[in-house]
């Protein structure tokens, strides 16, 4: 229960921190009649994207290694018992390690795209 309290306590604390500068955020009055700028109605949302970007991008590593661990981990246990099988195995343990990979460069691609293409 405490480790529960906590874990939401933290994650009320990481909201407010996160979600503040958008409350408080004040209307510039002089600038409600001038066109809007280069970057576009969503520029002062660009911090809060990047910050989505790179939360992104690191879970997309994190469990692209851990499946790659995991394949690789059942790939050598499968060696260990039929050493027979070793080429087949090795080579489906490659062609999934490279599947794996290709998710998170996906994801980079995206994440580039969104931080410098601007698509929005």
């Amino acid at each position: 229960m405490k480790r529960f309290l906590k874990a939401a306590g933290l994650a009320t604390f990481l909201a407010a921190v996160m979600f503040a500068p958008m409350a408080l955020a004040q209307h510039d009055a002089g600038a409600a009649g001038a066109a809007v700028g280069q970057e576009g109605r969503y520029a002062g949302l660009f911090g809060y994207i990047a910050l989505g970007c790179v939360v992104g991008l690191g879970l997309a590593a994190g469990g692209g290694g851990i499946g790659m661990g995991n394949a690789v981990s059942g790939a050598l246990n499968a060696m260990a018992r039929n050493p027979g099988f070793y080429g087949r195995i090795f080579t489906n343990m490659l062609i999934g390690l490279a599947l794996i990979e290709s998710l998170v460069i996906y994801t980079l691609v995206v994440v580039l795209l969104l931080l410098y293409a601007r698509p929005f």
